[in-house]
Protein backbone atom coordinates (compact mmCIF):
# COMPACT_ATOMS: atom_id res chain seq x y z
CA UNK A 1 0.00 0.00 0.00
CA UNK A 2 1.13 3.05 -1.16
CA UNK A 3 1.51 5.98 1.50
CA UNK A 4 -0.92 7.97 -0.88
CA UNK A 5 -3.68 5.54 -0.58
CA UNK A 6 -3.35 5.49 3.17
CA UNK A 7 -3.02 9.26 3.90
CA UNK A 8 -6.29 9.48 1.58
CA UNK A 9 -7.99 6.51 3.59
CA UNK A 10 -7.17 8.29 6.94
CA UNK A 11 -8.98 11.53 5.87
CA UNK A 12 -11.41 9.92 4.52
CA UNK A 13 -12.24 8.24 7.66
CA UNK A 14 -11.90 11.45 10.32
CA UNK A 15 -14.24 13.14 7.85
CA UNK A 16 -16.97 10.27 8.26
CA UNK A 17 -16.36 10.22 12.11
CA UNK A 18 -16.30 14.14 12.46
CA UNK A 19 -19.70 13.84 9.99
CA UNK A 20 -20.96 11.13 12.39
CA UNK A 21 -20.22 13.11 15.33
CA UNK A 22 -21.42 16.80 13.81
CA UNK A 23 -24.77 14.65 12.85
CA UNK A 24 -25.29 13.30 16.27
CA UNK A 25 -24.63 16.58 18.42
CA UNK A 26 -26.90 18.07 15.97
CA UNK A 27 -29.91 15.63 15.97
CA UNK A 28 -29.78 15.68 20.28
CA UNK A 29 -30.10 19.44 20.05
CA UNK A 30 -33.28 18.95 17.78
CA UNK A 31 -34.35 16.28 20.18
CA UNK A 32 -33.95 18.54 23.04
CA UNK A 33 -35.57 21.27 20.67
CA UNK A 34 -38.70 19.30 20.27
CA UNK A 35 -38.91 17.75 23.32
CA UNK A 36 -39.25 21.58 25.06
CA UNK A 37 -41.65 22.43 22.48
CA UNK A 38 -43.88 19.32 23.23
CA UNK A 39 -43.57 19.95 26.74
CA UNK A 40 -44.41 23.49 26.44
CA UNK A 41 -47.56 22.44 24.83
CA UNK A 42 -48.95 20.16 27.89
CA UNK A 43 -47.89 23.38 30.09
CA UNK A 44 -51.20 25.44 28.53
CA UNK A 45 -52.98 22.22 29.79
CA UNK A 46 -51.45 22.94 33.51
CA UNK A 47 -52.63 26.78 32.54
CA UNK A 48 -56.05 25.92 32.54
CA UNK A 49 -56.06 23.36 35.27
CA UNK A 50 -55.51 26.17 37.86
CA UNK A 51 -56.65 29.07 35.73
CA UNK A 52 -60.29 27.57 34.79
CA UNK A 53 -60.44 23.75 36.59
CA UNK A 54 -64.25 23.47 35.77
CA UNK A 55 -63.22 23.18 31.56
CA UNK A 56 -61.32 20.42 32.13
CA UNK A 57 -64.00 18.57 33.47
CA UNK A 58 -65.54 16.08 30.47
CA UNK A 59 -69.32 16.58 29.80
CA UNK A 60 -69.83 15.14 26.28
CA UNK A 61 -73.31 16.34 27.45
CA UNK A 62 -73.00 19.85 26.58
CA UNK A 63 -73.36 21.08 22.97
CA UNK A 64 -70.66 21.45 20.31
CA UNK A 65 -71.08 24.70 19.80
CA UNK A 66 -72.47 27.79 22.11
CA UNK A 67 -73.21 30.77 21.26
CA UNK A 68 -70.01 31.93 20.01
CA UNK A 69 -70.17 29.21 17.61
CA UNK A 70 -69.14 31.60 14.76
CA UNK A 71 -65.91 32.59 16.25
CA UNK A 72 -65.08 29.11 17.50
CA UNK A 73 -65.55 27.58 13.98
CA UNK A 74 -63.13 30.58 12.62
CA UNK A 75 -60.78 29.69 15.37
CA UNK A 76 -60.78 26.36 14.52
CA UNK A 77 -60.78 26.86 11.01
CA UNK A 78 -56.95 28.95 11.42
CA UNK A 79 -55.71 26.08 13.55
CA UNK A 80 -56.57 23.37 11.42
CA UNK A 81 -54.78 25.87 8.40
CA UNK A 82 -51.78 26.07 10.81
CA UNK A 83 -51.67 22.87 11.35
CA UNK A 84 -51.57 21.86 7.78
CA UNK A 85 -49.18 24.74 6.97
CA UNK A 86 -46.94 23.24 9.45
CA UNK A 87 -46.20 19.96 7.30
CA UNK A 88 -46.25 21.86 4.39
CA UNK A 89 -43.97 24.43 5.58
CA UNK A 90 -41.33 21.60 7.31
CA UNK A 91 -41.44 19.64 4.36
CA UNK A 92 -40.07 22.68 2.39
CA UNK A 93 -37.79 23.58 4.81
CA UNK A 94 -36.46 19.93 5.05
CA UNK A 95 -36.04 19.45 1.30
CA UNK A 96 -34.04 23.03 0.64
CA UNK A 97 -31.91 21.57 3.87
CA UNK A 98 -30.80 18.58 2.02
CA UNK A 99 -30.55 20.40 -1.09
CA UNK A 100 -27.93 23.26 0.15
CA UNK A 101 -26.18 20.72 2.47
CA UNK A 102 -27.65 22.82 5.71
CA UNK A 103 -28.07 21.04 9.03
CA UNK A 104 -29.24 24.88 10.71
CA UNK A 105 -31.96 24.24 8.04
CA UNK A 106 -32.78 20.66 9.71
CA UNK A 107 -33.14 22.93 13.03
CA UNK A 108 -35.56 25.33 11.08
CA UNK A 109 -37.98 22.70 9.92
CA UNK A 110 -38.25 21.44 13.04
CA UNK A 111 -38.77 24.75 14.71
CA UNK A 112 -41.23 26.08 12.41
CA UNK A 113 -43.08 23.03 11.88
CA UNK A 114 -43.52 22.74 16.10
CA UNK A 115 -44.18 26.52 16.01
CA UNK A 116 -46.80 25.91 13.61
CA UNK A 117 -48.12 23.52 15.53
CA UNK A 118 -48.31 25.12 19.09
CA UNK A 119 -50.21 27.57 17.43
CA UNK A 120 -53.47 25.20 17.30
CA UNK A 121 -53.26 24.74 21.18
CA UNK A 122 -52.73 28.37 21.36
CA UNK A 123 -55.73 28.56 19.58
CA UNK A 124 -57.34 26.30 21.86
CA UNK A 125 -56.48 28.14 25.20
CA UNK A 126 -58.32 31.53 23.42
CA UNK A 127 -61.11 29.53 23.20
CA UNK A 128 -60.60 28.50 26.95
CA UNK A 129 -60.12 31.70 28.33
CA UNK A 130 -62.15 34.09 25.72
CA UNK A 131 -64.77 31.98 25.27
CA UNK A 132 -65.00 29.43 28.22
CA UNK A 133 -65.46 27.19 25.41
CA UNK A 134 -65.84 23.36 27.19
CA UNK A 135 -64.11 21.77 24.09
CA UNK A 136 -60.68 23.68 23.75
CA UNK A 137 -58.96 20.59 24.51
CA UNK A 138 -59.71 19.37 21.27
CA UNK A 139 -57.57 22.09 19.47
CA UNK A 140 -54.86 21.19 22.34
CA UNK A 141 -54.98 17.69 21.61
CA UNK A 142 -54.65 18.31 17.72
CA UNK A 143 -51.55 20.88 18.27
CA UNK A 144 -49.88 18.03 20.78
CA UNK A 145 -50.42 15.90 18.29
CA UNK A 146 -48.71 17.86 15.60
CA UNK A 147 -45.96 18.46 17.09
CA UNK A 148 -45.42 14.40 18.41
CA UNK A 149 -45.59 14.31 14.23
CA UNK A 150 -43.11 16.70 13.31
CA UNK A 151 -40.32 14.02 15.78
CA UNK A 152 -37.01 15.02 14.55
CA UNK A 153 -35.66 12.12 12.13
CA UNK A 154 -32.06 11.30 12.23
CA UNK A 155 -31.80 10.53 8.43
CA UNK A 156 -32.98 14.34 7.52
CA UNK A 157 -30.12 15.53 9.17
CA UNK A 158 -27.68 13.03 8.31
CA UNK A 159 -28.99 13.57 4.30
CA UNK A 160 -29.00 17.40 5.13
CA UNK A 161 -24.96 17.14 6.37
CA UNK A 162 -23.76 14.08 3.75
CA UNK A 163 -20.84 15.57 1.65
CA UNK A 164 -19.73 13.26 -1.15
CA UNK A 165 -15.97 12.27 -0.91
CA UNK A 166 -13.45 13.11 -3.10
Amino acid sequence: MSANYLKKNWRQQINMQRQSTDTSGAYSTLLIIWFALLVSQLLFLVLVYFIRPGLLSLDLSRPLLNESAVAIIVIAGLAVTDLILSFVMRRRYLDQAIGERNVGMVATALIVGCALSESVSLFGLLLAFAFNYPYFWLLSALGIVGTVLHFPQKANVEAASFRPQM
